[in-house]
């Protein structure tokens, strides 16, 4: 029987994914002891055909004793927490699944624009707590939004954005100028960007060339007042730096989904600041998404199993030399 490892607690639960697998006679073995670093992968990786690897890391050092090992897949895009190289010595494809959540990450982020807009959380708590204080907050109509990274959520992110009346300016190395000129968005260098947006939204991913891209320097070149999104990586934002923004006014409000440690240590100032609002890494938990997520990793391992390479391959070239 294939044997299919998991550190992801999402994959193989919702929509038609569980069946699928379940046609195929895969044993799904979930490795998520949180009273061990790797979820207990290292247990269960000697006689594994497959790990689906979720934000438990998979390193040169998971691979040790993975004799029958035959690819590792992201149940997701980002794979900066899957080290590449290593797969490739062992010969083992590396695949992800772009695009297929996109869309969810894209919404949470406009539900994010909207909820620091109008102060919605804080309303809330206001409500609840027995209080009666009205806020005054702003439309974003005519705001300017600043998406670092035009991928395939910055893509999504911005129609939803151009759709609501926001003026949408992006910045990204490798930006889709058809889709930027098709769509109006002005195309800036990162410090121009965080000069003139009203909101900043951070698709980008992790790994040491992103580390604390936004930082007091970065944070001073911002409009005073600007507001920060990020559902990229926890290590993209310097939070000491953000919680002194916040505290000093220099940025009006921040949206946070992801973390360099999760759960996060929430005795960090910036988690009891009024204007700051907290998600548990769910930009990409909707049913639409997981579903399509992991349709496509079994897909994949289908693929792998009868001996293909697949197309969302991300290591192809290194396999074949």
């Amino acid at each position: 029987m294939v044997k299919v490892l998991t550190t992801s607690p999402g994959f193989g639960k919702h929509g038609r994914v569980p069946d699928r697998i379940a046609e195929m006679g895969w044993d799904l073995v979930r490795c998520d002891d949180t009273s061990k670093p790797d979820g207990g992968v290292s247990d269960q990786i000697a006689d594994a055909d497959i790990l689906v690897v979720g934000l438990v890391p998979a390193t040169a050092e998971t691979l040790v004793g993975a004799n029958n090992l035959k690819a590792v897949i992201k149940h997701g895009v980002g794979v900066d927490n899957i080290d590449i190289p290593a797969c490739s010595a062992a010969g083992l494809p590396v695949c992800n699944t772009p695009a297929a959540n996109a869309n969810a990450v894209a919404e949470l982020a406009m539900g994010l624009l909207y909820a620091m807009a109008r102060f919605i959380p804080q309303g809330h708590v206001c409500v609840t707590s027995g209080k009666w204080e009205r806020r005054v907050g702003t439309e974003l109509s005519d705001k300017v939004l600043g998406i670092v990274g035009l991928g395939n959520i910055g893509k999504k992110l911005a129609k939803h954005a151009i759709g609501v009346g926001l003026k949408v300016v992006a910045t990204d190395p490798f930006a889709d100028m058809a889709f930027a000129e098709e769509n109006g968005i002005e195309i800036l260098p990162l410090e121009d960007l965080l000069g003139k947006a009203d909101y900043v939204s951070l698709h980008i991913f992790g790994g040491k060339d992103n580390a604390a891209l936004i930082n007091r320097d970065t944070i001073a070149k911002m409009k005073p007042g600007a507001k920060l999104i990020n559902l990229a990586r926890g290590e993209v934002v310097d939070l000491d730096a953000i919680a002194e923004a916040l505290e000093s006014g220099q940025l009006g409000g921040v949206a946070i989904d992801a973390y360099v440690t999760e759960p996060p240590a929430i005795e960090h100032p910036v988690f009891s600041h009024p204007n700051a609002i907290f998600t548990p890494h769910s930009g990409a938990d909707t049913k639409e998404a997981v579903e399509n997520v992991g349709l496509m990793v079994v897909e994949d391992i289908a693929t792998i199993l009868e001996g293909g390479i697949p197309k969302r391959c991300l290591n192809a070239a290194e396999l074949k030399k």
